[in-house]
């Protein structure tokens, strides 16, 4: 029999600057869409990590 184990993301914590707009504007989507703003920073970083090119290398 499998038992139900809960699993849980691990998280820690940092501060970051970021420029004023980009936050205000980060809010205003985070509210638009209902998620919470650390919810639609993770999502953009992932994201922006995932679509990055890798640089070329060096012959």
């Amino acid at each position: 029999m499998n038992m139900f184990k809960v699993q849980k993301d691990e998280y820690v914590n940092k501060t970051f600057r970021m420029p004023v707009k980009l936050v205000n504007d980060l809010e205003q989507l985070a509210q638009r869409e209902n998620v919470s703003l650390n919810n639609l920073v993770i999502q953009c970083c992932s994201y922006a990590l995932s679509e990055m090119e890798e640089p070329a290398k060096p012959e």
